[in-house]
């Protein structure tokens, strides 16, 4: 069953994605592969209000990324540290030969399949 507008709406207001983090690879259903060392933390994000079965974020969250590390899917997740993992997108290679931060800019979360 498709599912309307208004649903697809709902459902991503209530996902309560607010945190993304960085990968190295594909985070499966737990949210492995999450990057490591140096000063990396996930990073708050908020978003506009859902609107046609998408969600925009609203800031652009910078993730501190330590040396010789190449990022290969951001996640999203609950809270900072812990929490729920809630899913992921695979985004183009990004490697850092040194420390650097990944500015997470556009992201768009969206049911419209």
């Amino acid at each position: 069953m498709p599912y309307t507008v208004v649903g697809k709406n709902t459902m991503l207001t209530a996902l309560g994605v607010t945190h993304v983090s960085a990968h190295t690879g594909d985070p499966g259903e737990t949210g492995i592969n999450e990057v490591t060392g140096g000063s990396y933390g996930r990073q708050s994000v908020t978003f506009t209000t859902a609107s046609a079965g998408n969600l925009d974020s609203s800031n652009v969250p910078t993730i501190p990324i330590p040396g010789n590390t190449t990022v290969s899917f951001l996640g999203y997740w609950s809270a900072s540290t812990a929490g729920t993992f809630l899913g992921y997108t695979d985004i183009a290679d990004e490697a850092f030969t040194s420390s650097g931060t990944l500015a997470v800019s556009d992201l768009d979360l969206d049911l419209n399949l």
